[in-house]
């Protein structure tokens, strides 16, 4: 089960719409951190990501383990919020 979902964006990211656009299929809700907007974060970011691009997405599970998903990424994504 998953407790929360963060998406670390920027304004020109066209793979993050797609994230986006895809959990809202999925009836997913999720929190929205603009890099461009909050700079600040881009840290918090790259410490969980290891990578210097977005989207990066964070689902993290009601046991607070964290799965990181760097760009779009289905293979990935999809299982991380099954």
């Amino acid at each position: 089960m998953v407790k929360s979902i963060t998406i670390f964006t920027t304004n020109t990211c066209a793979y993050c719409a797609m994230v986006k656009k895809w959990l809202d299929k999925k009836g997913l809700g999720y929190e929205v951190v603009n890099l461009d907007e909050k700079p600040e974060r881009q840290a918090e970011a790259l410490a969980l990501s290891g990578a210097l691009t977005v989207p990066v997405t964070v689902v993290t599970k009601h046991d607070d383990s964290k799965e990181v998903v760097v760009g779009f990424n289905l293979a990935k994504l999809a299982p991380a919020v099954a």
